[in-house]
C-alpha cells in the first residue's frame, strides 16, 4: 500500500498537467476536461487507500456532494455559467477553512505541531474564508441578488480591508502558538469572512470576470496550504495547478481590459449609468433598422462578422446565430465570429456558447486576429456586446475604459447592434458606436431579432 499509493498520485498528476494542456484550445477542451476527470477519481481512490477511518463520514460526505453537484452541473443554463463557477469554486475555499478549523481542534490548537504545518493551516484558513465568501458575493452579483454596481466605503475601504487583514493575521499568530483558545481560529475566519465580502462588494460588473479567477486562484492556493499541512500530496500538486493557472488566467485578463489586478481589487469601477454630457460633440441620434433591411445588408455582403456578448448569452441566441450564419454561407457570405477575452461574464464564455451550438471552432477568432478583418468588413453584426465595441478605448483619454483592447467594431463598413434598449454594459458607460453614422439598431430579444432575419433571408 506503501508504495502504490504513490504511484497513483503520480499518475493523478500526469493526468492533470495532460488535461491542463488540453484547455489550451476548443478543439481538446472536452477531451482535457474528461482526462482531467479521470486524474481526480485516481487521486480520490488513492486518498481513500489511506484512510483507516471515518468510512461512514466520508460515505455520507460524497452522497452529499455527488446529490447536489451532479443536478446543479447538468440543469444549470449556459448564461447561469458564470455564477455557478463562481459558487462551486466558493466552496472549495471554505472546504479549505474547515479542513483547517478542524485541524486546530484535533490539534489541541497546534500543540506539537511543527511550524510550516500552523503556518500553512493558518494561511489556507485565511484565504479560503476569503475565497468562499468573496465569491458568494460575487454570485451574488451575477445572479443580480446583489446589486452590480460598486457598494463600498469610498476613501476608507483601502484602510478597513488593510485593518481586517492584519487583525487576521494577528489571530493566526496568536492562535498558532500551540495550546491557544478555539475563539483564536474562530475570530481568524470570521474576519477573513468579512474581509472576503468587503474586497468583493464595491468590484463592480465590468470587473466581475477577472474576480472569478482570481477567487478561483485564491482557492487552489489555499488548497495547496491545506494538502503542506496535511501532507496530502494530491492536495499540494493539484492546489499549486489551479493557482497557477488561476494566477495567469487573471493576469491575461487584466492585461485584456488594461487594468491592473491592485486597481481591479480597489474596486469602484462598473455597474453605474455615466452618460456623458451634452456637450460633447455626439450627436446622440440612433437610426433603427428592421430584420428586412438587415437581412438585405448582409446577404450582400462579401464578409460578415457576428461579435457576440452577454446580451446572446441571455436570449440564448446562440443557435438562431448558427442558422442564420448556415443561411449567409449558403448565399456565399463568409461569417466568422470576433470573441473579446471578456465578453460575458466568465473567461471563454462566448466560446462555450457558440461551441453548444455546433459553430465550426476554425470560425472563432480572437480580438488580435480579427481586428485587421474589420476594415476589410462589410457587415458587422453586434449581438448584446457593449463595453468591448465602445470606440472611447482609443479614442476619449477621459473614458474610464481608455486604453482597454477592444474589437475594432466602428471600422466596418456597416455595424448592425441588436440590443433591447440602449442601457450600458457592465462598465456603466455610454458606447458613442451606437450614434455613428454606419451604424444601425435592431432593438428587441436577441433571439427572435435574429430569427426573423434568418426568415427574411429564407425569403430572398
Amino acid at each position: 500500500m506503501d508504495t502504490l499509493v504513490p504511484i497513483l498520485y503520480i499518475i493523478a498528476f500526469a493526468l492533470f498537467i495532460y488535461g491542463l494542456m488540453g484547455l489550451t484550445g476548443p478543439k481538446t477542451a472536452v477531451r482535457g476536461n474528461l482526462i482531467a476527470a479521470v486524474g481526480m477519481t485516481i487521486a480520490v481512490v488513492a486518498t481513500l487507500l489511506e484512510v483507516r477511518h471515518n468510512w461512514v463520514l466520508i460515505i455520507v460526505g460524497l452522497v452529499i456532494g455527488a446529490a447536489l453537484g451532479v443536478p446543479s452541473a447538468r440543469t444549470v443554463k449556459m448564461t447561469a455559467m458564470p455564477q455557478m463557477v463562481a459558487l462551486f469554486n466558493g466552496v472549495g475555499g471554505g472546504a479549505v477553512a474547515l479542513i483547517a478549523w478542524s485541524e486546530f481542534r484535533t490539534s489541541t490548537g497546534f500543540l506539537d505541531e511543527p511550524g510550516y504545518v500552523v503556518v500553512a493551516s493558518m494561511f489556507a484558513a485565511i484565504v479560503g474564508s476569503i475565497s468562499f465568501w468573496g465569491s458568494l458575493i460575487a454570485f451574488g452579483k451575477l445572479q443580480e441578488i446583489l446589486p452590480g454596481r460598486p457598494i463600498g466605503l469610498g476613501k476608507a475601504q483601502q484602510f478597513v480591508n488593510g485593518i481586517l487583514l492584519l487583525a487576521a493575521v494577528a489571530c493566526a499568530v496568536v492562535g498558532g502558538m500551540g495550546g491557544a483558545p478555539q475563539i483564536w481560529i474562530i475570530g481568524l475566519l470570521v474576519l477573513a469572512a468579512v474581509l472576503g465580502v468587503l474586497v468583493v462588494l464595491p468590484i463592480g460588473g465590468a470587473d466581475m470576470p477577472v474576480v472569478i479567477s482570481l477567487l478561483n486562484a485564491l482557492t487552489g492556493l489555499s488548497a495547496a496550504a491545506a494538502g503542506l499541512a496535511l501532507n496530502n500530496t494530491a492536495m499540494i500538486v493539484a492546489g499549486m495547478i489551479v493557482g497557477a493557472s488561476g494566477s495567469i488566467l487573471t493576469n491575461l485578463m487584466a492585461t485584456a481590459m488594461n487594468r491592473s489586478i491592485p486597481a481591479i481589487v480597489a474596486g469602484g469601477f462598473g455597474g453605474t449609468t455615466t452618460l456623458p454630457g451634452a456637450d460633447d460633440g455626439i450627436d446622440r441620434t440612433v437610426k433603427s433598422t428592421s430584420a428586412a433591411d438587415a437581412a438585405i445588408q448582409m446577404a450582400y455582403a462579401s464578409q460578415v462578422i457576428v461579435v457576440p456578448g452577454y446580451g446572446m448569452a441571455v436570449a440564448q441566441a446562440q443557435h438562431a446565430v448558427k442558422d442564420m450564419a448556415k443561411l449567409l454561407e449558403a448565399k456565399g457570405v463568409e461569417v466568422k465570429y470576433a470573441i473579446h477575452p471578456v465578453a460575458g461574464r466568465m473567461p471563454g464564455h462566448m466560446n462555450v456558447l457558440l461551441a453548444e451550438a455546433d459553430v465550426s471552432y476554425d470560425a472563432l477568432k480572437e480580438m488580435d486576429d480579427i481586428n485587421g478583418e474589420f476594415s476589410r468588413t462589410d457587415v458587422t453584426l453586434v449581438i448584446g456586446a457593449n463595453d468591448v465595441t465602445n470606440p472611447a478605448a482609443r479614442t476619449d483619454p477621459s473614458s474610464p475604459i481608455h486604453g482597454m483592447p477592444i474589437l475594432n467594431v466602428d471600422e466596418s463598413r456597416s455595424v448592425i447592434v441588436l440590443k433591447r434598449s440602449m442601457s450600458s454594459g457592465f462598465a456603466g458607460i455610454d458606447n458613442p458606436l451606437f450614434y455613428a453614422e454606419n451604424t444601425s439598431m435592431l432593438f428587441g430579444d436577441a433571439k427572435k431579432s435574429v430569427a426573423a432575419v434568418t426568415e427574411e433571408l429564407k425569403a430572398l
